[in-house]
């Protein structure tokens, strides 16, 4: 297994953050596998990426991004990362005048200030590549917005703007940094919705189907494969057709 090909991929014991590991994996990268709590999720799935990938090294790494502080930690158990993959996240369906002020900080904290400060602290590793990555695993809300998902909204937003601000910046170091708007994707998290909801979403998505975690993986595998290295500062679709 070649040094240079080690990726983190936050929030890997969440749906899609699994799939990203597994397929990078089969294509021959080594991992840190961030969690939180997820810890039965990611230690199963380092004994199977062992097993089947004997070269390569997958070690799990935890912190809790929803507390100050979370970046540096993490940061210190980090080294020769290429790849950064943001695939963490929390859900919050709430009207706005419901959410309060310790809710919005932590959501805050999770999907922007701790992902974007880790990067910060791992920028100049990332540099020391002639190509290196990252990429943020966003929102279709993120670019349109959702009605009771106001502040999930917004910090997928911010996500997508500081995309297109970083990738501009960065590109000098040979940094490309790109990201992903998933629609709705079939994981844990959409297991509670009452079928009937659900069955009026698919007929507003113009394919009629949901995504699915391995499509997202797809997507990563190839930004991060050298195949997409003239691209830089984008967000790229995944929905079906949901929103064009």
């Amino acid at each position: 297994m070649s040094s240079d090909r080690r990726a983190l991929v936050l929030g890997a014991s969440g749906g899609i953050g699994e799939a990203i590991c597994r397929k990078l994996a089969s294509e021959g990268w080594s991992l840190y596998m961030h969690y939180n709590s997820g810890d039965e999720v990611v230690i199963k799935m380092q004994t199977e990426l062992t097993e089947n990938y004997p070269t390569g090294h997958f070690d799990c790494v935890q912190s809790d991004f929803s507390q100050l502080g979370a970046a540096e930690r993490l940061a210190a158990q980090l080294t020769d990362v290429r790849a950064v993959i943001v695939a963490n996240g929390q859900s919050m369906m709430k009207l706005l005048s419901e959410t309060t002020e310790e809710e919005m900080e932590s959501l805050w904290r999770v999907h922007v200030q701790n992902p974007v400060r880790l990067i910060g602290l791992l920028s100049a590793a990332l540099r020391s590549y002639t190509s290196s990555y990252i990429v943020f695993i966003g929102s279709i809300w993120g670019n349109t917005g959702a009605a009771g998902e106001v502040m999930y909204s917004s910090v997928k937003g911010a996500q997508h703007a500081f995309v297109k601000a970083y990738a501009k910046e960065a590109a000098y170091g040979g940094i490309r940094v790109n990201g992903i708007a998933p629609g709705w994707i079939e994981t844990r998290m959409n297991e509670d919705i009452p079928e009937d909801e659900r069955q009026m979403v698919m007929e507003e998505i113009p394919l009629m189907v949901p995504g699915r975690p391995a499509e997202v993986a797809d997507l990563v595998v190839f930004l991060i494969s050298g195949k997409a290295d003239y691209m830089t500062g984008e967000i790229l679709k995944l929905n079906g057709g949901w929103y064009i």
